[in-house]
């Protein structure tokens, strides 16, 4: 299959579609307003919009469909389950408990005998809540520390240990004791430091506070980190930093949390992120990905010698979603017999020496960086080097009429994210190299590449803006 673009973008069908839901929706709707489409069907890593143009998505959910949309073999299971049980609350179940027995196999074999797990609401803002309540409830404390440009949830905790100044700057009286250490990218150092000593001394900061009597910060209730950080640039974690991080948080008794909402569910290719690093948390956040197809299912996964639950504790009516506990199990099965995981370490490499290329084609790219199928470009103004969020949302357009789904984020949304299906096949990823390779090029200049039809180059990237704006 590959993408097809029969009419502008957005065509005539999305634009009656995206002008109705600018009336009618919320003006909180992101999606749309940068990729402005209304989609049809899918399958695999493809999607069809209401105009019959075919797209690669590279977006997939944000990371939510491991395994492409609609992989009939998880829609059958679905199906089934339908017929049998979907809403469960958290009575246990056939499926729930292999579900649960299934999540903690795929833990290295030193956690399995010590982790527990706790069904949180169907969101990963949800999960992170719990995690940040359990650990307070276990130590005592009421502190965490965060990272610049983290990225947790919306929800007002959530919200709070997250680093966007927006939407916090609209929204009063947030969770306090959050406080914020630089994050170890290493690429906009706070601390002004090079790259090479970069993580040495991110890590050197955050135990110097920690252990300073006169540092002003309490011991917190935890850290919480993302190794890979997700919608603040696609940033992995420097690894030392990471072991080091590790080290101090157990020496000072200070439990160790990892968002792994984006990451988890083999997307850096190991089941979690944290494997990667070679570290054991002692509290982790899974949510996108667990039903392979979508349906949403949050979790924490925790060390037993913190299970300082109370009955009701923490609850959520939709805990119990039996669809996506089947579709769970059968996205393992899936993954563990099709070797998933070995594919999404093939296509890091492939995708890696692909966007390499483009770094050395365009002098806007100021850094490619990625981690198993979790990849990001990130712009910036050749002259100034300052972030060029327009330009990444010229090249995001000019992806989009080539038949390329893509998303934006990080410092100014100045870079461009792809988040493919897991199992997505290397002729599709070599494709979707092409196309933003020549998106790129075409915002650079205004001008089509390689001879491409006049559909997909016109009207120019730049004159294309989403349906209603308010």
């Amino acid at each position: 299959m590959n993408p097809i673009i029969r009419t502008q973008i957005p065509g005539p069908r999305s634009r009656e579609y995206l002008g109705r839901q600018a009336r009618f929706e919320s003006s909180a709707r992101t999606y749309p307003r940068n990729l402005p489409i209304a989609v049809r069907r899918a399958s695999g890593s493809f999607l069809e919009d209401v105009d019959g143009n075919v797209f690669i998505d590279f977006l997939a959910g944000a990371g939510v469909l491991s395994l492409g949309h609609g992989h009939p073999e998880i829609v059958r299971v679905v199906a089934e389950q339908l017929g049998e049980y979907v809403h469960g609350l958290d009575f246990p179940t056939p499926v729930k408990d292999v579900f649960t027995r299934r999540q903690l196999d795929m833990l290295p074999a030193g956690m399995r005998d010590r982790m527990k797990i706790h069904f949180c609401g169907p969101t990963g803002a949800n999960g992170v809540e719990a995690a940040i309540k359990l650990a307070k409830m276990a130590t005592g404390r009421g502190d965490v520390a965060a990272f610049h440009g983290a990225f947790h949830g919306s929800t007002a905790g959530a919200m709070a240990v997250s680093g966007s100044r927006y939407p916090k700057d609209v929204v009063a009286n947030g969770m306090p004791g959050v406080h914020f250490f630089p994050y170890p990218g290493c690429g906009r150092c706070p601390l002004g430091l090079t790259p090479d000593t970069c993580d040495t001394n991110c890590a050197t900061y955050l135990e110097r506070v920690l252990t300073d009597d006169m540092s002003g910060i309490a011991h917190p209730a935890a850290v919480l980190i993302e190794l890979v950080q997700g919608e603040g640039g696609g940033i992995p974690a420097r690894p030392e930093f990471v072991r080091r991080l590790r080290e101090i948080t157990t020496r000072l008794e200070i439990p160790l949390i990892v968002d792994e909402v984006q990451t988890g569910c083999g997307r850096t290719g190991t089941w979690f992120a944290f494997e990667r690093f070679g570290i054991e948390p002692d509290i982790v956040v899974a949510s996108k990905a667990l039903s392979g197809i979508g349906l949403p299912v949050s979790m924490i996964i925790y060390d037993r010698a913190m299970d300082r639950w109370a009955p009701g504790a923490h609850i959520g009516t939709f805990r119990g979603n039996q669809l996506a506990f089947a579709a769970g199990v059968a996205a393992l099965d899936i993954i563990e017999r099709d070797a998933v995981l070995d594919n999404v370490l093939a296509r890091e490499a492939q995708l890696s020496a692909r966007l390499a290329e483009l770094a050395e084609r365009s002098p806007w790219v100021r850094e490619v960086r990625g981690m198993g199928l979790m990849w990001a470009v990130e712009l910036a103004d050749p002259v100034t080097g300052a972030p060029a969020g327009e330009f990444a949302r010229d090249v995001q357009l000019a992806a989009l009429c080539r038949g390329l789904i893509v998303e934006r984020g990080g410092r100014g949304d100045a870079v461009v994210r792809m988040l493919p299906p897991l199992n997505v096949a290397a002729e599709v990823v070599d494709l979707a190299a092409d196309i933003l390779t020549a998106a790129v090029l075409t915002a650079e200049t205004g001008a089509p590449v390689d001879g491409e039809a006049a559909a997909c180059s016109s009207p120019s990237p730049r004159s294309v803006t989403p349906i209603g704006t308010s």
